[in-house]
């Protein structure tokens, strides 16, 4: 079970919400701004994307100290920095950014919770248990409350919960929050979508941390089939998928399955980083 992903907000539509007459020049500015940054971001171009938020920041702030846009520019800031490990940069944007979004939005909007779940992640990573479930808690509250409670992002956080629960080795509390956000996606995705095959693979590895390889196995099996159909053959995450099937075989004695299928994860893996070398 990967960590939980934190989530850069884009500007949406966000400025025509808050400007109905059209965005100014300076609107636009700080649109563009962190457009720009989230393309660096998500490019691995760190100090590019640092120098873009900032700027985008330093435009946010003549908006006003309530202003959504200034907590946007602060969550993805911390963003950042919390990508790249720098924790005590990234928790109070993250806190200014919860606070901003609450006093402006309102205690329940998704914006809140995102933003929440971001600081959440943050804690997990820094094994800060008891500080992420709570946040966690609530974020799962307000998303059931504004999208419903069979909405996908439900599953993520649902997912993301159950993540915290297995790193404590909580799986009585984990697992029925991920059979949850797996019968979620499976009826608001289908049952051929990466994020199905994402919820397969996080409840095998549950049954893999308790020795039930028998309940494990034909999870796993099924999640290769959907995550092979919905993005190929040669994706990474097949690979990793693979690997860790492989592993639980080795624990098995199954040697030889094992060795197919960490052969076959390599050989996607080396035609990945011959196409993308810069990374």
């Amino acid at each position: 079970m990967r960590m939980g992903k934190r989530r850069w907000l884009p500007v949406g539509l966000l400025c025509l919400a808050l400007s109905p007459a059209g965005c100014s020049n300076k609107e636009t500015r700080w649109e563009t701004l962190v457009a720009d940054g989230e393309t660096a971001f998500q490019a691995g171009r760190y100090a590019e994307a640092e120098k873009l938020c900032l700027a985008a920041l330093k435009e946010a702030e003549d908006f006003g100290e309530q202003d959504p846009r200034l907590a946007t520019s602060l969550n993805n800031l911390a963003v950042l920095y919390d990508a790249q490990g720098n924790y005590a940069q990234a928790e109070p944007f993250y806190q200014r950014a919860i606070s901003i979004y609450e006093k402006a939005l309102g205690p329940e909007h998704p914006d809140v919770a995102a933003a929440i779940n971001n600081l959440a992640e943050l804690y997990r990573a820094r094994g800060q248990h008891a500080q992420a479930e709570p946040l966690y808690q609530r974020e799962l509250a307000i998303l059931e409350k504004a999208l419903g409670p069979e909405h996908p992002q439900v599953a993520t956080s649902l997912n993301n919960l159950a993540g915290l629960y297995r790193d404590q080795r909580k799986y009585a509390q984990a697992e029925p929050l991920l059979r949850r956000s797996l019968a979620i996606r499976e009826k608001a995705l289908g049952p051929v979508h990466p994020d199905v095959a994402n919820s397969l693979h996080n409840l095998a590895r549950l049954y893999v941390d308790q020795g039930k390889y028998t309940e494990a196995e034909p999870l796993y099996q099924r999640a290769l089939i959907v995550l092979t159909r919905a993005v190929g053959p040669e994706h990474p995450d097949v690979a990793t998928m693979l690997e860790n099937y492989a592993r639980m075989l080795r624990v098995l004695n199954r040697h030889d399955e094992a060795e197919k299928m960490e052969a076959r994860a390599q050989a996607i893996r080396a035609k990945h980083a011959q196409e993308n070398p810069q990374k």
